[in-house]
């Protein structure tokens, strides 16, 4: 990425390697931890939507390739009747007919409705390969938000447990970091799909990378309160990486 697009355009190398540096982080300070698992698994998803983003962005040589023979046909054909009309009129000038320009005309629309036919297909398959890749990362946010769903500030704020609370034995700044770690990997995850709408213009597939965004800005900005209330109740600092 060079120039303006450096700052312009999201870099796919920039979200692996950041994404890199916080499952070092997770692995460091919670190594016994399912949220070590699960950043490991939004990496793998993330170098192989990388690659799929990648692979959509290029455009399809063989429809494209098929996109020129029915061109070429078309147009040899339309170039063979309009020769042949030609012929008949300069060998009788007197006779006037419809049959080869309308013939001439069905190539024409057929040619046409052939090329709309393998351009569009090209967009559906790259639709398709978009909205694989996208739902991956939905399911990956939700298991994340899964992970900080037992971490309630209630546990280091005193409240009384019962028979079946979840255990919890982390401090109130490792609590604080462990939430704040699931907030990096939900943004992370929304910055991974906006990668699709940088190589799919396509309706439905900008509409799903909307979805997954507000979907991780809303589990993130939960995730969020929990942290201030920790913060304001223990009178922690911001946790510090």
């Amino acid at each position: 990425m060079r120039g303006a697009d450096r700052y312009s355009a999201l870099s796919a190398d920039s979200i692996l390697t950041t994404l890199a540096r916080l499952g070092d982080r997770v692995c460091e300070r919670f190594p016994d931890r399912g949220l070590t698992g699960v950043c490991a698994e939004l990496q793998r998803i993330a170098h192989v939507h990388v690659k799929r983003v990648g692979e959509v962005s290029r455009p399809h040589l063989l429809l494209r390739g098929l996109v020129a023979l029915v061109l070429l046909a078309g147009l040899f054909m339309a170039g063979v009747g309009i020769e042949q009309k030609v012929r008949r009129l300069m060998e009788n000038p007197d006779q006037i007919g419809f049959e080869g320009i309308e013939a001439i005309a069905n190539i024409l629309i057929l040619m046409g409705a052939a090329i709309w036919f393998l351009l569009n297909l090209e967009a559906r398959i790259k639709r398709s390969q978009a909205l694989g890749a996208l739902h991956e990362l939905r399911s990956i946010a939700h298991v994340i938000d899964m992970h900080q769903l037992t971490k309630d500030p209630a546990s280091v704020l005193g409240a009384g447990r019962t028979a079946s609370s979840p255990e919890r034995d982390l401090s109130p700044a490792d609590l604080m970091r462990y939430l704040d770690y699931c907030t990096e990997m939900l943004s992370l995850t929304g910055k991974l799909a906006a990668l699709c709408m940088q190589s799919v213009r396509d309706e439905v597939v900008i509409h799903t990378v909307n979805e997954i965004e507000g979907l991780t800005t809303n589990l993130s900005s939960k995730i969020w309160q929990k942290i201030m209330i920790i913060r304001s109740e223990i009178d922690l600092p911001v946790p510090q990486h």
